[in-house]
């Protein structure tokens, strides 16, 4: 079946409810760029909360081949460039296509896939950069016996799951002590 109509949705968010302004200033662009009210998903939450992003979530649902997502900025949606091509890789998956207000980039053109992709290999060399700094200062701190490598969460936590434990403490309230469910059950699990 062919789909004749394509759909232009557009998400707004902002970090805090204190920023009222700069919400209706994204929804006022997204409605230039041709969304609706009806169309327009917006939320309030910080960029450290992606996963409770229900609206966005909502508005990826609803993206169709042909559809279009828009938003005013990259750091409206993800949280890195890397991120954003994951982003942008699942929607192409379905056959809808981003365009990015402040970066006059519209991946339906192949103008804007161009740019798309320029900036997601310049976000790659500087990942793939700092990943090789990282391995040279290990290497150094190693040789000079500064390096201690990462302490094990896990097992740094381990007396206390069992004294929380002992006394009682639900698996669930312990993992809400800044550690994993599977962690706690794998502690406990060890110790029988």
């Amino acid at each position: 079946m062919i789909r004749l109509r394509h759909d232009t949705y557009g998400y707004a968010r902002t970090s805090t409810v204190e920023q009222v302004a700069g919400l209706a200033d994204q929804v006022a662009k997204l409605k230039a760029a041709g969304c609706t009210d009806q169309t327009i998903y917006q939320e309030k939450i910080s960029s450290v909360k992606m996963a409770d992003r229900v609206e966005f979530v909502k508005v990826l649902g609803k993206l169709k081949a042909g559809d279009v997502l828009v938003f005013t900025s990259l750091s409206r949606v993800a949280r890195s460039m890397i991120h954003m091509i994951e982003i942008e890789a699942t929607l192409a998956t379905a056959g809808a296509s981003i365009r990015i207000l402040d970066m006059a980039v519209d991946t339906r053109t192949p103008q804007g896939r161009l740019t798309f992709n320029l900036f997601g290999s310049i976000a790659q060399f500087e990942r793939e950069n700092m990943l090789e700094r990282q391995k040279v200062g290990i290497a150094a701190a190693k040789v000079e016996g500064r390096y201690k490598g990462r302490a094990p969460t896990t097992q740094a936590q381990t007396a206390k799951v069992l004294s929380l434990h002992a006394k009682g403490v639900t698996k669930q309230d312990i993992a809400a002590c800044s550690i994993g469910i599977a962690s706690v059950y794998r502690i406990l699990k060890a110790a029988a």
